[in-house]
């Protein structure tokens, strides 16, 4: 079985992407170098670098839909709500579990989960 090791998001202005993560994450980065930014999130890397290729917002962000894991869906809404992430869907119930979505400041969408049962 394949294992996921990272999450790589190419970024027109990835210093500023990292700068919005650092407060999702409540951390710095785990490494930097230049503008590459990587977190340790569970057993995965979440990676954020320049890519020449990719221009303005998300064209389709609902594409991929990036999930992190929390048994404070609401509560940790509310913290990223004020941090300025745009909400795409308040937190509601799917199947048992809390959800809820936000865009990026690069318009990617990342969801709150409660762990899956």
């Amino acid at each position: 079985m394949l294992d996921l090791s990272s999450i790589q998001i190419g970024s027109a202005k990835p210093k500023a992407l990292a700068k919005f993560y650092k407060k999702v994450f409540k951390k710095s980065a785990d490494w930097e170098d230049g503008d590459w930014f990587g977190w340790q999130t569970g057993s995965t890397y979440f990676h954020i670098g320049p890519n020449s290729k990719v221009k303005g917002k998300a064209k389709e962000p609902q594409r991929i839909l990036i999930n992190f894991e929390t048994k404070q869906v609401k509560r940790e809404f509310v913290r990223i709500a004020d941090l300025g992430a745009k909400i795409i869907a308040a937190p509601y119930k799917m199947d048992g579990m809390w959800v809820a979505t936000f865009a990026d400041p690069d318009g990617n969408y990342f969801q709150l989960m409660s762990p899956w049962k």
